[in-house]
């Protein structure tokens, strides 16, 4: 545990240090674009269209899941994924594209993992609010469920961490694993209750598919965006979620720190 202390005392005392860069990577990112940083709404807004289109539309035939009209449920499920699936994916790329560039200076390594998570959350976070406008204005405001999202926010920052400081430090140490945790985002989003729900499917199938802590997380993004149950209700699963997460944080804390030290010989 003194390591993971020691990284998350990194994170805490460059905290200017990761928003000030997240900001610089954002706003060069879409300096060339006329639309600029509207690409960041953009893009996501085209994904769910196309998504509830195929499967809310196309398969579906808009029925409604548990009462709640798919679009809405979709929407509830979808604006997490989009925020983790990218962030996963490049930031576990962060230490080995920008290694070359701060080996030779006096810089935070563990940070660059956060600055990406940071970096994407100005899109999720503006998502998060049109998504709850939007269930308001057809009448699915969650009400007092609404006072959980922080705890779910807290999870999914807690546990992209852990795996981001995990997955940057292996990539850079062994490149397939880049194109191993690609794929994996890839095919995962499809073993999640995102698209489709899984109430019909055997318990024991189920029960499979929560040992994936992102299951916790999109189904906990639809308890407080949409309603219906608290977090605390379930608590087995609840402490099955945090001992998964605290244990990727320990490894990855300690892996990194094991290996920080010997990145540029890596290049």
């Amino acid at each position: 545990m003194n390591l993971v202390w020691q990284v998350l005392k990194e994170q805490i005392f460059h905290l200017n240090l990761i928003f000030r860069l997240s900001f610089y990577e954002v706003k060069g990112k879409y300096n060339m674009h006329y639309l600029g940083v509207f690409w960041q709404i953009l893009n996501p807004v085209v994904q769910i269209a196309i998504y509830w289109f195929v499967f809310g539309l196309g398969i579906r035939g808009g029925a409604p899941v548990g009462g709640t009209p798919f679009f809405l449920w979709l929407l509830a499920g979808i604006v997490p994924w989009l925020f983790i699936n990218p962030t996963v994916t490049q930031a576990s790329n962060s230490v080995h594209t920008k290694i070359s560039l701060v080996a030779k200076m006096k810089f935070p390594v563990s940070i660059l993992p956060s600055i990406r998570i940071v970096g994407n959350s100005f899109s999720f976070i503006l998502m998060l609010i049109i998504t709850i406008i939007i269930l308001a204005l057809n009448g699915k405001f969650s009400g007092t469920y609404l006072l959980q999202l922080p705890y779910f926010l807290l999870c999914l920052y807690v546990l992209l961490f852990g795996l981001t400081l995990l997955f940057s430090t292996l990539t850079t140490i062994i490149r397939d694993i880049a194109n191993m945790v690609q794929s994996t985002m890839r095919v995962m989003m499809y073993m999640l209750p995102i698209l489709w729900n899984v109430d019909r499917l055997p318990e024991i199938f189920v029960t499979i598919l929560k040992l994936n802590p992102f299951f916790y997380l999109i189904e906990g993004f639809r308890k407080a965006l949409i309603g219906g149950s608290w977090f605390y209700e379930d608590l087995p699963y609840m402490i099955y979620f945090w001992l998964f997460t605290i244990l990727i944080l320990v490894i990855g804390s300690s892996v990194h720190v094991k290996f920080r030290h010997k990145f540029v010989d890596y290049i």
